[in-house]
């Protein structure tokens, strides 16, 4: 192919414009609106036979659609039913469906305000630990009559089975000693595991030998720390066992047609069923020891259900009664603790039992302290405050069930019965645990009387404090007795010695003080704090309670200027000393202040306090500080620079981001803003003088110039720092700093040689040229109102740019190049306009400089030329098997870029536009409907004035058929 001499057509944009406007067509709304809800009309033709049959239609219309399948008959519709009845898989999963709806509605009594045991199970095991020695023992018994013949009678099952507990509880059983704790829990474990092998091999006795076998544990006090964790898991395989039986009795209720309803009753279940139920709880009361019988009947309660309706009612006063007749205290409470349990997940509704357990434990609360238990602590070795603790857990579980919704009277009543007894320190706590907080805030001083009364030898008074805060933290106090409750609560905990004591108590109180009081007083409670934490460096021991307060002081205060105005609030932080917590603490100053903080700021303590607050933050990061981490500083940083501002006082302003930048230079997001900010900053001056140029206030664009350009270098990521430059160039150039502008973008132009071939973007490495390909789009815009520097020649920055383009080393199969040529075409022809497209107010572009100067237009075509040769030789290049696709679709872009800048009544430049077209075509390579598209689409435009010689081209472009 011959070169080609360019001639860039005239526009005119104005007209170009106009004729690209939407035609303003009326419309006719009535009563459409596209918000307005549809209404479906539907039309049903019902045919009742081919021989004389009648058809009726009938119509109707709704605003909303029924789907007949949503409908359900007892929990499922007739189509999952019918298949059931085929397919036992399905029948089994209709029938899960219906028992977890069931369950749902008969536990609906409980609501989402009572605590599950769930949540106080992890909280147990992590707080009753042992490093003593722990013996189990494992059943050893035999299986024999494991599963009867057929043709046995059932009283010979029966009575096989019964031997066969017999033998287990008659000596054949081995006992593990000398075990750890996590080899206890391991071999726990491995008994509930056991279990649910057990009853999936339908080896139902083995099952309860295992159940039997772990209750008698809970009668083991040998390592009385230990208990409550050893009752969270013993408890752990009774549910299991509870829920295995309840499940196969329930399945034997449904058959191929029903499942049971969702409140079903006695009359529902079928004989065998009740058969079943009824062998269960026969097997259970032949279990001779008390404790088993009693743990094992009650993880079956449930059961009762399929018996009778008064199954359950009858059943709770009578295992209540039985506790009665467990000696040990701790495991009697436990024992309480578990009936309640089940009592409130099978028949919340049942308050009476419930009371009966709290009242038969206020009358053997005096064992607690009998010669019998003491004795015992002797020979474990175990003091009376670390024993009394041990009753909390089960204590606090059963005065929440009985308190939950209970009337104002009997909780009244239960805080009555626990003052009148002697050593009540333990129920007193209990008591506020587990009460509303509200009935315990309006009754504070009561408590708090109640609590100084209290023998402080078994129980310490500040732990009861301490239960006092939790509940004044969820409910106020009246307003009379607020400071007096603070004074008798601080007045106990101030005198304690030990820190850990001190700041257990301190950092529940600190909430209240800054709920219901001033600055002045949190202020007091900070310094005390301090007091107690500097000595011996107590503060190391106790960092997750000192942060908890940190956390409550700014949840409260939402002014920052009143919370670093709070003398003792920044010396609180310098106990942080380990790096780790100090930085954890700085992110939730100042996560609560880009939460809170609704205006820019200029308050200089606000700003002392979180630049020192943001240092601290910024310094912690090194080469082992991950990206997340550092991506997490970087925008609590940005929020913190992005809420300053001294209005107009931009000198002030510039100061303040100047010493950003010094104090948060490891930070290249925080660069980043910094950068904008400036930039933001330089644009805003401009707006406030309205062109006002005085030489101070030029001054000061050239001083946030030089800000953003000596900064910029200092980032990492090419394209960050390109992208900068282009911007702050474009900044430079709104201000009229045309030489700083022109020294961004000759910045940019020297660093596109170093763009690498690869870029990570978010931990994968992908090839570069198309974000390269991004910003020289960019760029090519911004040059185009660019004027040139009177000393370097016409169109000296866009040269400079070809020259790095041409020598750039691209991929070997890639045409980005030339596509950054056409755009560079796109440019030179926009250029060689008498009226540029847009322009910058007060900045002449060349438009203005040139005025349509002969020797600036014939620069500007040598430079299109030069620009054509490049792609066309790259066309030559495409000539092979493998390139002709790339070839037709690069020949038909140039085509287009040709047809929509060029003049194409001259006739070279109409020659290479038919050459083109035949390129496109020739291997059979173009798409066919975006060809006759473009075809037509010049045809549309030869229509127009002044393109009459579009009519004659499209005469001269055919249409190649494909056979």
């Amino acid at each position: 192919m011959a070169v080609f001499p360019w001639h860039s057509r005239n526009r005119n944009y104005k007209a170009e414009f106009a004729s690209c406007r939407l035609e303003a067509v009326p419309l006719e709304f009535g009563d459409y609106h596209p918000l307005k809800p549809i209404t479906v009309t539907e039309s049903k033709t019902k045919k009742v036979s081919r021989k004389g049959s009648t058809s009726s239609t009938s119509s109707s219309s709704s605003n909303s659609m029924v789907d007949p399948l949503s409908s359900v008959l007892d929990g499922t519709d007739p189509l999952s039913m019918f298949a059931a009845s085929a397919d036992p898989a399905a029948l089994a999963a209709a029938m899960d469906s219906s028992r977890k709806k069931r369950d749902k509605d008969e536990n609906s009594i409980v609501g989402s305000d009572f605590e599950p045991w769930a949540n106080k199970r992890g909280e147990i095991l992590a707080r009753y630990t042992t490093t003593e020695k722990l013996s189990i023992n494992l059943f050893m018994g035999s299986e024999k009559g494991r599963a009867g013949t057929a043709t046995s009678a059932m009283s010979e099952k029966v009575r096989t089975r019964l031997e066969e507990l017999d033998d287990f509880e008659e000596g054949s059983q081995k006992e593990l000693l000398n075990l750890t704790q996590q080899d206890y829990v391991n071999r726990i474990e491995e008994l509930n595991q056991s279990l649910k092998d057990a009853w999936a091999s339908d080896q139902k006795v083995k099952a309860l030998k295992i159940v039997i076998q772990c209750s008698k544990l809970l009668s083991d006090t040998s390592v009385i720390q230990f208990y409550p964790s050893k009752f969270v898991l013993i408890t752990d395989i009774l549910d299991t066992f509870g829920k295995l039986v309840y499940e196969r009795i329930f399945s034997m209720c449904v058959d191929s047609r029903s499942v049971l309803p969702d409140h079903f009753s006695p009359e529902n279940t079928n004989d065998t069923a009740k058969e079943t139920c009824l062998n269960w709880f026969f097997k259970i009361a032949s279990i001779r020891e008390l404790i088993p019988r009693f743990y094992v009947e009650a993880s079956i309660l449930k059961c009762n259900k399929f018996l009778s309706k008064t199954g359950i009612s009858e059943c709770l006063p009578r295992l209540t009664r039985m506790i009665r007749g467990i000696g040990d205290p701790l495991v009697s409470v436990y024992a309480r603790a578990y009936l309640c349990r089940v009592g409130m997940e099978v028949a919340p509704h049942l308050k009476e039992s419930l009371n009966k357990n709290f009242f038969d434990f206020l009358l053997t609360f005096k064992q607690i302290h009998g010669d019998t238990v003491q004795n015992q602590l002797v020979i474990q070795g175990v003091d009376l405050p670390s024993y009394l603790p041990l009753y909390s857990p089960a204590m606090d579980w059963i005065f929440q069930c009985i308190s939950y919704h209970a009337p104002e009277a009997l909780l009244t009543e239960m805080m009555e019965r626990c003052k009148k007894l002697g050593n009540n320190a333990l129920l007193l706590n209990s008591v506020m645990s587990a009460f509303r907080a509200e009935f315990i805030a309006t009754r504070s001083m009561d408590f708090i009387g109640m609590i100084k009364e209290c023998d402080e030898s078994g129980f310490p008074k500040h732990l009861l404090f301490r239960s006092l805060g939790l509940n004044l933290a969820l409910a106020d106090p009246p307003e009379s007795d607020r400071l007096q409750i603070l004074n008798e609560a601080w007045k106990v905990i101030t005198k304690l010695k030990n820190p850990q004591d001190y700041v257990n108590c301190a950092e529940v109180w600190v909430e209240y003080t800054c709920k219901h009081f001033t600055k002045r007083e949190v202020n007091t409670v900070l310094a005390d704090v301090i007091k107690h934490m500097t000595p011996d460096r107590a503060f190391e021991e106790s960092y997750p309670q000192l942060q908890l307060i940190i956390k409550k002081v700014i949840a409260h205060f939402h002014d920052f200027s009143v919370l670093f105005s709070v003398e003792k609030f920044l010396p609180f932080l310098d106990m942080f000393q380990k790096e780790s917590v100090r930085v954890e603490v700085c992110k939730c100053i100042m996560e609560a202040f880009i939460k809170h903080q609704q205006e820019p700021t200029k308050d200089p303590v606000i700003l002392n306090a979180l630049l020192h607050v943001c240092k601290t933050m910024h310094d912690s990061v090194n080469a082992l500080t991950l990206e997340d981490e550092k991506r997490m500083l970087a925008y609590l940083i940005n929020g913190f620079i992005k809420m300053v501002s001294f209005g107009r006082d931009f000198e002030q302003q510039l100061s303040f981001y100047v010493e950003s930048r010094s104090m948060f230079c490891n930070l290249e997001p925080v660069l980043v803003q910094l950068i904008h900010s400036v930039n933001r900053l330089a644009m805003e001056t401009r707006k406030v003088m309205k062109g006002n140029h005085s030489r101070k206030t030029a001054a000061f664009v050239r001083a946030c110039v030089a800000y953003c350009f000596i900064t910029i270098p200092s980032l990492a990521g090419i394209f960050t720092r390109l992208n900068l430059y282009l911007h702050s160039g474009q900044v430079a150039l709104a201000n009229q700093c045309l030489s700083q502008a022109d020294a961004f973008f000759k910045a940019a132009i020297s660093l596109v040689p170093e763009v690498p071939k690869m870029i990570n973007i978010d931990g994968k490495m992908r090839p570069s040229e198309s974000f390269l390909m991004e910003f020289l789009c960019n760029f090519f815009s911004t040059l185009l109102i660019v004027p040139d520097h009177p000393e370097h020649g016409v169109l000296f920055l866009v040269r400079e740019l070809l020259n790095v383009i041409q020598d750039y080393t691209w991929e070997d199969n890639s045409d980005e190049k030339i596509r950054i040529y056409t755009c560079v075409l796109h440019l030179l022809a926009a250029m060689s306009q008498e009226t540029f497209l847009y322009h910058i107010d007060k900045v002449d572009s060349n438009d203005s400089l040139y005025g349509g100067d002969s020797k600036f237009l014939a620069e500007n075509n040598k430079l299109c030329e030069t620009v054509m040769a490049q792609i066309l030789e790259h066309l030559k290049t495409l000539a092979r098997d493998e390139a002709l696709k790339r070839q037709s679709l690069l020949g038909l872009s140039f085509f287009n870029s040709i047809l929509a800048h060029g003049d194409l009544r001259n006739n070279k430049l109409n020659q290479l536009s038919v050459n083109l077209w035949h390129l496109a075509q020739r291997h059979g390579c173009a798409d066919t409907r975006t060809m006759v598209k473009t075809l037509e689409y010049i045809k549309k435009r030869s229509k127009q004035p002044d393109m009459n010689h579009l009519t004659e081209l499209a005469l001269r472009l055919p249409l190649q058929t494909r056979t």
